[in-house]
């Protein structure tokens, strides 16, 4: 499982012009779920964005994590970040798990950050979705769980 995560003052995704999920202070996880992940990556992956220190403490270092300073968190499912880059200038997304696959991991990421007393709001997979945030930043990371 790749995520890209942003933090964000604010940010909210909308299908055909209605808001979807709507966010405060927080993070944007834009997931992507692979062939090989199974629900133990959703789980370790929710645990990263839970508990990554990526927010300022009192003295202006990131060292405090979503769950310390309360934020809310929005997943928004990304297929594209499962390309393969190996040749050529069209991406490949023979990486990306089948549909049914990749929403039942969607939704279990959801679920786990909830588990951890996360407010969790979600766009709808597999739409045409638009989304919109105000960068808190500009804090960007890419967090990838891999099978061992």
């Amino acid at each position: 499982m790749i995520a890209v995560i942003q933090r964000v003052k604010k940010a909210q995704v909308k299908v055909q012009g209605e808001t979807i999920g709507k966010i405060d202070k927080g993070i944007l996880v834009f997931v992507g779920v692979e062939k090989e992940d199974e629900e133990e990556e959703a789980e370790k992956l929710a645990h990263k964005i839970g508990n990554y220190r990526i927010f300022p403490d009192a003295e202006g270092k990131m060292n405090l994590s979503l769950k310390e300073i309360k934020g809310e968190v929005l997943v928004v499912s990304q297929f594209t970040l499962c390309t393969r880059r190996k040749k050529g200038l069209r991406p490949s997304f023979d990486g990306a798990a089948p549909p049914e696959k990749a929403e039942r991991l969607y939704l279990k990421l959801m679920e786990f950050l909830k588990l951890q007393g996360l407010k969790v709001q979600g766009g709808v997979f597999g739409a045409l979705m638009e989304v919109e945030l105000t960068n808190d930043g500009p804090a960007t990371f890419i967090l990838k769980v891999e099978k061992k």
